[in-house]
């Protein structure tokens, strides 16, 4: 089976639109993103805490016992307790991607530089394979 590029004529105007979302978007997420991170941080520490509990509620039920003493003279003490018992925390997920300044920097850069480009043109579309490397943010 052979591949064939996707060959998309697509109005000028739409894109440019698209772009500037797309950039509002990336700001706003970027300058909320120690926010969310500091809060996914309280929220893995919390669950943390709840796993020790339930752990401690069911370690009549734990298998598997392993120990092992470190260099320090403290015991390690790992087991293994069912998840499928009542009580059992939910992880907390993140729902958002992090990114770094550089990463951050270079996609506004690249999404700025192709909005005024196409904001310079007389075209009233744009083919999709001209915009390749923006149409990964769009």
């Amino acid at each position: 089976m052979s591949s064939r590029a996707l060959s998309v004529k697509v109005s000028t105007v739409k894109v440019i639109n698209a772009l500037e979302t797309k950039l509002v978007e990336m700001k706003e997420n970027f300058a909320n993103q120690d926010v969310k991170d500091q809060a996914f941080q309280i929220a893995w520490k919390e669950w943390q805490e709840q796993l020790t509990k339930y752990a401690l509620a069911n370690i009549e039920k734990a298998t598997n016992f392993r120990t092992n003493t470190r260099y320090n003279s403290t015991v390690n003490i790992d087991f293994d307790v069912p998840q499928d018992l009542e009580g059992y925390p939910t992880e907390p997920k993140k729902d958002w991607e992090t990114i770094a300044d550089w990463q951050y920097k270079q996609i506004v850069e690249e999404i700025e530089n192709a909005i005024r480009i196409l904001k310079m043109t007389d075209e009233e579309t744009v083919s999709t394979s001209t915009f390749r490397t923006v149409a990964q943010y769009l």
